[in-house]
């Protein structure tokens, strides 16, 4: 695996859910890149959609941007916009992943969204080669 171009740091990891999204009951995403709606399963090839804030009208990661959250073994990339992530937290970057949950409870959905809260260490602009549990979070729910 390349680290060529690699910028590694601590985020603020959070999740959103089928159920909670805007508008609720739906896998509507901001701008699609990889996906047309929020959806993926972490790996190079099919990476989850994640949300971040922006400032003014600049995201704080342009659309695109590939990611790779070693707590949740799962490649990420930029597709959504996040409304609740504004400057970060604790001046840590703030991403909120897609959990999915649509075919999960909204209540089930939700716990795994709480259960992922974390500052966790983050890869931008991975390459491929990372280790990775391939599924919808909503599915196993698992931080490693």
């Amino acid at each position: 695996m390349s680290t060529k171009g690699q910028q590694r740091l601590s985020a603020w990891i959070t999740g959103y859910t089928y159920w909670d999204n805007t508008p609720p009951g739906s896998a509507a995403i901001a701008r699609p890149v990889v996906h047309d709606e929020a959806g993926g399963i972490g790996t190079w090839a099919d990476p989850v959609t994640v949300a971040v804030g922006r400032s003014g009208n600049d995201w704080h990661y342009e659309p695109g941007t590939r990611l790779y959250l070693s707590g949740l073994m799962k490649y990420a990339v930029v597709e959504d916009l996040c409304g609740a992530c504004g400057g970060g937290r604790d001046g840590r970057v703030h991403l909120d992943i897609y959990v999915g949950g649509a075919e999960t409870s909204a209540s089930a959905a939700r716990a795994c969204a709480m259960k992922i809260t974390a500052v966790q260490d983050v890869v931008v602009n991975p390459g491929p080669g990372y280790p990775v549990a391939a599924g919808e979070l909503a599915e196993a729910c698992r931080v490693f």
